[in-house]
C-alpha cells in the first residue's frame, strides 16, 4: 500500500499568524457585545409605571411596570407616599420619618405614664392626660421642628395610631381625647422610693408581725440569758461561802490558832465581802444564796450578840462532815478516771477490730 504524501511546511499557520488571528476574533466579539448592549439599553425606552387607578387586568404588563406598594403612579411616573422614599422601582420607608415617629410615641408614653405614676405615688399627677396638651408640649419644645407641614401631619397620623395601640384612649364629655397609661406599663415609671413605700404598705402585716416576733424572741433570749447568769452567780457565791466557812472552821480548830479565830462568821459581813457593789442593790441574789445555805446541813445558823447587837452567824460543822476541798478533789479524780477508762476501752475495741479483720 502506498503511503499518503506529507503536507508541505507552509500548510499550517505560523505562530505569529495564529496570534494575529486570535486578536482579530477577540476584537470582533467585543465590538459585537458593545453594539448589542447599546441597542438594548440606549436604543429602547424603559418601561413606564402603570397608573394606580387602572386595574391590573386592564393594564398591559408588557408595556408598563406595576405600581409598587406605598406609591402613587400617574402617566407613567412614580410618586412615593409620605414617609417613604423611592429606591429603584420600589418605595421604602424613610428612616428619618420612622425615627421621628418612634420619638413621638416615646414622648407620649413618658408624658402620660409619668403623670399617672405621680398620681398613684404622691397624688399630684393626672390619671387621664389630654392628647392636645401633649401635642402642644411637643410643638413648644420644638420636638418636630425639622419636619415640614406635610411630613409633620404624616408623622402625627402614624404616631397617633401607635399611641392608640399602646395607651388607653377615651373621649370626655367635652369631646376632648384623653390618654391613660396601662397599669403594668405605669408601674415601671414609679420612682424607687414610691415602689418601696407601696411594697411596705402592702406587706405591713407580715413585716409588723415579723418585727414583733423578733423583738419577743430577743427579749425572751435576754431573759433566759440573764436567768442563767443569775443562777450561775448564785452557785458561785454559794461555793465561795462554803469554802470560806470551811477554811475558817479548820483554822479555828487547828493547834496553830494563835489569834483565837472564832469558828463562826457574821453572815452580813461575809455578804458584803463577797458581793460586788452593784450586786448589793439586788436583794434577790443574796436571798437565793441564803436559801441554799439553809438547805445545807453542814452549816449551822444561829443568832449571836456581838458588841451589844444581835447578829446572825454561820458556822461550818467540822465533826462528821466531809471536807469540801476533798470532795472537789475526789470529783476531779473520778472524772479523770472515767476519761482514762473510756480511752482504754476504745483502744481495746479498736485493736480487737483490727485483729478480727486480719484473721
Amino acid at each position: 500500500m502506498r503511503s499518503l504524501p506529507e503536507p508541505s511546511g507552509s500548510f499550517f499557520p505560523s505562530r505569529e499568524e495564529f496570534v494575529t488571528l486570535l486578536t482579530v476574533l477577540l476584537v470582533a466579539c467585543a465590538v459585537a457585545f458593545g453594539c448589542s448592549f447599546l441597542a438594548n439599553h440606549l436604543g429602547s425606552n424603559p418601561k413606564s409605571f402603570c397608573d394606580s387607578n387602572l386595574d391590573s387586568i386592564d393594564s398591559d404588563l408588557d408595556l408598563c411596570e406595576p405600581c409598587p406598594i406605598n406609591g402613587e403612579c400617574y402617566q407613567g411616573k412614580l410618586q412615593c407616599n409620605h414617609g417613604y422614599r423611592k429606591q429603584g422601582n420600589l418605595c421604602i420607608e424613610d428612616g428619618e420619618i420612622n425615627e421621628s415617629t418612634k420619638k413621638l410615641v416615646g414622648h407620649f408614653e413618658r408624658k402620660v405614664c409619668e403623670a399617672y405614676a405621680h398620681n398613684e405615688c404622691y397624688g399630684t399627677g393626672e390619671t387621664w392626660v389630654s392628647e392636645n396638651d401633649v401635642w402642644k408640649d411637643l410643638r413648644i419644645n420644638g420636638f418636630v421642628k425639622n419636619l415640614d407641614e406635610a411630613a409633620y401631619n404624616f408623622v402625627k397620623a402614624k404616631a397617633g395610631g401607635a399611641v392608640a395601640d399602646l395607651l388607653e384612649k377615651r373621649t370626655n364629655s367635652n369631646g376632648i381625647n384623653e390618654l391613660k397609661c396601662p397599669e403594668l406599663l405605669m408601674a415601671s415609671y414609679k420612682p424607687m422610693t414610691c415602689r418601696i413605700n407601696q411594697w411596705l404598705l402592702q406587706h405591713i402585716f407580715i413585716i409588723s408581725s415579723s418585727c414583733v416576733m423578733l423583738v419577743a424572741f430577743a427579749v425572751l433570749r435576754r431573759k433566759i440569758q440573764r436567768k442563767r447568769q443569775f443562777s450561775n452567780r448564785v452557785e458561785e457565791l454559794y461555793d465561795q461561802v462554803c469554802d470560806f466557812l470551811e477554811e475558817n472552821a479548820m483554822t479555828s480548830n487547828s493547834a496553830e490558832n494563835s489569834n483565837n479565830c472564832e469558828p463562826w462568821v457574821i453572815a452580813s459581813r461575809l455578804r458584803d465581802h463577797l458581793l460586788l457593789p452593784r450586786e448589793r442593790r439586788d436583794p434577790l441574789l443574796w436571798s437565793m444564796v441564803e436559801k441554799l445555805i439553809q438547805e445545807d446541813s453542814r452549816i449551822d445558823r444561829y443568832p449571836k450578840i456581838i458588841k451589844g447587837e444581835q447578829k446572825v452567824v454561820w458556822e461550818w460543822q467540822v465533826e462528821g462532815s466531809l471536807s469540801l476541798s476533798k470532795l472537789k478533789k475526789r470529783g476531779h479524780m473520778q472524772k479523770k478516771f472515767r476519761q482514762v477508762h473510756y480511752s482504754r476501752t476504745m483502744q481495746e475495741n479498736y485493736n480487737r477490730g483490727i485483729a478480727e479483720t486480719s484473721s
